[in-house]
């Protein structure tokens, strides 16, 4: 039985820069598609920072049509107001694949770093020029907001078919039942 080509759309969450990679996967390999960011500091409104994270996954998903979507779940930080903001940049990616109906694996950040480089502590910079020599690209952005998004795409690539990937939604019911103690 022939293996169908899948997109995978991998998503760098925040609220100054939102990361994001896509990569097709057919016959168990990986193909470049595209990378970028969206630049979210020149706005001050959170609110607007928000609606312009769901916009630009909404698109990206309507113009690329993944099949599924890895995110980078938010870390834990000392600083309660970052995370809180990262979450919320988080929620909204997330939102707008549960309303397209796309499933979605969150991963760790040092997971991430992990699949990718084989070093759960590695660098940014190692995280990229793996990412570089991996999928053949000619050359790396001067951010890497968009070469993390890309990461996370590779490592849910990297991670198919195993049993304990991260949190994974089908839709609202799957998000729902899965976490019971955010429903108030």
């Amino acid at each position: 039985m022939a293996e169908q080509e899948k997109i995978i759309l991998g998503v760098d969450p925040g609220t100054t820069v939102m990361g994001f990679g896509l990569i097709k996967v057919e016959r168990k390999q990986m193909e470049f598609i595209q990378m970028n960011e969206l630049l979210l500091h020149k706005y001050k409104d959170p609110y607007v920072k928000l609606k312009l994270i769901f916009e630009r996954t909404i698109e990206l998903i309507d113009t690329y049509h993944p099949d599924e979507m890895a995110i980078e779940a938010p870390f834990y930080s000392k600083n309660v107001q970052s995370m809180l903001k990262l979450g919320r940049a988080q929620g909204v990616a997330i939102s707008a694949a549960l309303s397209r109906e796309i499933p979605i694996t969150e991963y760790m950040p040092k997971k991430i770093k992990m699949a990718i480089t084989g070093n759960g502590n590695a660098s940014k910079e190692q995280v990229a020029m793996m990412l570089k020599s991996l999928l053949g690209l000619k050359e790396l952005p001067k951010r890497l907001d968009s070469t993390d998004g890309l990461a996370a795409a590779v490592c849910h690539f990297y991670n198919q078919g195993r049993v304990e990937t991260g949190k994974s939604y089908s839709g609202w019911a799957s998000f729902v039942s899965q976490n019971p103690d955010r429903l108030k």
